[in-house]
């Protein structure tokens, strides 16, 4: 598999199985193989998963946040020759913190790091910045299995 950064949408689309409106990576700008990748998501007010408060501003939900955020760290899983046909399961969530909200016209910068690998199993570290500033991180657990 061809992986010369940045990595595109299609280029994306070869590792993950997740399809839009699923797919929540835009681009992937770093990546060092079984220990961080970095990836990117632009926020755009006609995504139709955003929250929109009668008196407030749209904001992305945590939830496609934690998804976006374990999407980015599964890339760097299944980008891994001997992992190409199989299936990243997303097993738990560790310590994770909301700190800021995610507005339509943001650009996510999404930074996944290894805390732990093991051939089925791993644990990944997640952060989400906009601009500096972190608006989600925490631990997520992860297991391989076949298609």
């Amino acid at each position: 598999m061809d992986l010369t950064l940045p990595l595109d949408y299609s280029a994306i689309e070869r590792i993950l199985p997740h399809r839009s409106p699923f797919l929540l990576v835009d681009r992937i700008i770093d990546f060092e193989p079984d220990q961080r990748i970095v990836g990117i998501k632009n926020v755009s007010l006609n995504e139709p998963y955003l929250s929109r408060p009668v008196n407030g501003r749209p904001t992305l939900p945590p939830t496609i946040l934690t998804e976006a955020v374990a999407q980015v760290g599964a890339i760097m899983i299944l980008a891994k020759p001997e992992n190409k046909n199989s299936l990243i399961f997303f097993r738990g969530m560790g310590r994770v913190r909301f700190r800021a909200p995610v507005y339509p016209g943001d650009v996510l910068v999404i930074e996944a790091t290894v805390r732990r690998l093991r051939s089925r199993m791993g644990v990944l570290y997640g952060c989400a910045r906009v601009n500096g500033r972190i608006a989600a991180d925490g631990t997520m657990t992860f297991a391989l299995g076949s298609e």
